[in-house]
């Protein structure tokens, strides 16, 4: 599949950056690390997204200084071994990707690199997050961490300045070359989902509905951008469920939540199916979610703030809630006992896309629109979502393609 990027956009991104960031420390940067899976095999490398937002490369271990009018990549150290197994990695193709012209070998950039932090009293670099993010229960790449920390040894005194705000700024609008990435990948996740599901019936178990979306991602040039989740019946109760083992029940409903990822771009959608005739339960949950859908995509516009938008639709959902019968009163402890997640989140380069929730939306913003109901007590659980573009009076929905309807 030809990419959709060229070096100018990585060129340009940079330059952005340098727009943005108006200091004259030099900025350093690295790319993630690789991760041990067990013993000595790792897990599938995916590149640090920012670091491959201003360089479009996908090697492990390399650093990126921009350092006013000058930019170069430092090579990571790799034994001969590594070299054998993993393949070297060619200056000219990092060259011919990001549009940087110099690449220095390990020894010669640290060297370089040291000489002029020692003149300086900021760096400005991504900051790292904590090793260990108790929120979702998971250890994150290191790779941020080592660098700060040497860093720190280099440079004792200086005082290093956080890009992640210049940098989110920059990915939160998309550009032509990363919306036609987000398309081609709902195309490919909408293609795949219809192919699949007008044979369900055919399959009796969670997982074989799994490899057969993953066989469609594959077959149209692409892969998962996060584990799929295909839930039957009370699973879909359980947000990120994962297992896909369970057998298939007709008399429930199945929500399947899979997104294709071209050049690192994501789709995200959900739609709940009924494997035979939906009971008048089911539907009338069903049809809660697509009102509260419709409502949440009216409210979406420039200019918006997050915060207000996620404020009406909890309400709205409140209304749903209390005539389906499972709340009393509109309170958001009520609410958020049968829909505990946000409505909407930004899509780029992560699924979960980095952004300031408190910038007001733009034009060539993507987000989800993802209401759901989860009623854990009768084993129900409803989510509709689809990936829209904020466009300059509204949104444009760009998964429509893929019909909503309970079947």
């Amino acid at each position: 599949m030809e990419s959709h990027f060229t070096a100018e956009f990585f060129v340009n991104n940079r330059k952005k950056l340098r727009t943005l960031f108006t200091g004259t420390a030099p900025i350093v940067l690295t790319a993630n690390g690789l991760l041990q899976r067990n013993s000595d095999v790792t897990f599938p490398f995916r590149q640090d997204s920012s670091f491959w937002y201003l360089t479009g490369i996908d090697e492990p271990d390399l650093i990126l200084v921009m350092d006013k009018d000058k930019e170069y990549l430092i090579m990571p150290h790799r034994t001969d071994m590594q070299a054998v197994f993993d393949g070297a990695i060619e200056s000219d193709q990092l060259t011919a990707c990001s549009g940087i012209q110099t690449v220095f070998d390990h020894k010669t950039g640290w060297k370089q690199l040291d000489t002029r932090l020692k003149r300086v009293k900021h760096i400005a670099t991504l900051a790292a997050a904590p090793p260990y993010i108790t929120k979702h229960g998971f250890y994150v790449n290191p790779a941020r961490a080592n660098l700060i920390k040497r860093l720190k040894e280099l440079v004792p005194n200086a005082e290093l300045l956080d890009l992640r705000p210049h940098v989110t700024r920059l990915r939160m609008v998309k550009q032509t070359p990363e919306l036609d990435a987000i398309k081609q990948a709902i195309a490919i996740t909408t293609t795949t989902l219809k192919e699949v599901t007008t044979k369900l019936s055919q399959y009796q178990y969670e997982y074989e509905v799994e490899a057969a979306i993953t066989a469609g991602f594959r077959r149209r040039g692409a892969d998962h951008a996060y584990q799929p989740i295909v839930a039957s019946g009370a699973n879909a109760c359980t947000l990120h469920y994962v297992a896909n083992n369970s057998a298939l029940d007709a008399k429930k409903s199945l929500l399947i939540d899979v997104g294709a990822e071209v050049d690192h771009y994501a789709a995200d959608i959900t739609r709940s199916y009924a494997l035979s005739k939906p009971n008048k339960r089911l539907q009338s949950v069903f049809n809660a979610v697509l009102e509260v859908q419709a409502f949440a995509s009216s409210s979406l516009k420039p200019g918006i703030l997050m915060k207000d938008y996620e404020h009406a639709v909890e309400q709205f959902m409140g209304e749903k809630l209390r005539a389906l019968g499972l709340i009393k009163t509109i309170e958001r402890e009520a609410v958020k006992r049968y829909y505990p997640h946000a409505t909407s989140h930004f899509l780029g380069l992560d699924v979960h896309d980095v952004a300031d929730y408190d910038r007001p939306l733009e034009a060539n913003m993507v987000l989800t629109v993802e209401p759901g109901i989860y009623i854990a007590q009768e084993g129900i659980g409803v989510r509709i979502e689809d990936n829209v573009m904020i466009s300059q009076k509204g949104i444009k929905v760009l998964s429509s393609g893929l019909l909503s309807a309970l079947q």
